[in-house]
């Protein structure tokens, strides 16, 4: 099976089984929703770093890797012209719901199935955006995809994705030695192994380094900013108040650290494509 029917197979069985209304009752909460998500939760701290979503209104927008269309819905809230595309079947029936259930000034355009087969017309998105998405492409389909992304943006696109970073090969090596909810210990050899078999990512490049390549070959210009450096170490903490404290300071700390620690260390990055080489 290839890497895209093991995609789809995983998220069709995961986005089969969301509670929309419950997406639908935080949406409708939006202010209190967002705020709590971009103080404590690092994928949303991350994609809406910088003040992001001041640069969305009036934006056409297409979210690749939609899920299960929260961020599609924060991006329509927030007053852009969404598409969302997800290669799970139950992402576009989701969409669709959402709409029905909520109020947007103009509603999410789903795009159903592969990325590589939509029928988009060139130049016509401000930005196109992902969270968590690419790290689940190997390096050519990575590369299959900049290339179509290059030719719908406007001269003027932006990309943003909010990817993992792997830049320690020895901290890489000691967080697989920590077992976290749903992820085994590497010295739980058997089960370890077995897990590693179901994973449903490639195995890839996800470093600093592999994202600058791209932006050089495609982009005029680009930036990649760090998060995660000391929010990592909440995962050994309990769920509860502390946790979310801690989390909360640690982003507010980590902009003190040094750039090349920071790189180092974080888990995560913020990607940002800018004019695309046509």
């Amino acid at each position: 099976m290839d890497n895209k029917a093991i995609n789809k197979d995983y998220y069709d069985n995961v986005y089969s089984k969301t509670d929309i209304d419950t997406i639908v009752k935080n949406i409708k909460n939006f202010e209190n929703y967002y705020k709590e998500l971009t103080t404590y939760h690092i994928d949303w701290v991350g994609f809406y770093k910088n003040n992001f979503h001041k640069n969305v209104k009036n934006k056409k927008i297409l979210e690749l890797g939609c899920g299960n269309g929260t961020n599609s819905a924060i991006l329509a809230k927030l007053g852009a012209e969404v598409y969302a595309n997800d290669i799970s079947q139950f992402s576009e029936i989701i969409i669709k719901k959402l709409n029905e259930k909520l109020t947007f000034d103009k509603n999410i355009n789903p795009i159903s199935g592969d990325f590589l087969d939509a029928n988009l017309e060139s130049n016509m998105f401000d930005m196109v955006v992902g969270k968590a998405f690419v790290h689940h492409l190997t390096h050519a389909e990575e590369d299959l995809f900049m290339q179509k992304i290059i030719n719908i943006l406007k001269p003027k696109g932006v990309v943003r994705f909010f990817e993992p970073a792997v830049n320690s090969r020895i901290l890489d090596e000691i967080r697989w030695l920590i077992p976290v909810p749903g992820r085994p210990s590497k010295l739980q050899i058997n089960k370890f192994k077995n897990w590693k078999k179901n994973d449903h990512h490639p195995e890839r490049d996800n470093s600093t380094s592999s994202y600058s390549k791209i932006g050089k070959k495609y982009f005029k210009e680009f930036n990649i900013s760090h998060i995660g450096t000391l929010e990592r170490f909440s995962r050994l903490i309990p769920n509860g108040h502390f946790n979310l404290s801690f989390r909360k300071h640690a982003y507010s700390i980590e902009k003190y650290i040094p750039k090349y620690i920071n790189m180092k260390f974080a888990r995560a990055q913020v990607v940002d494509y800018r004019f695309p080489k046509k």
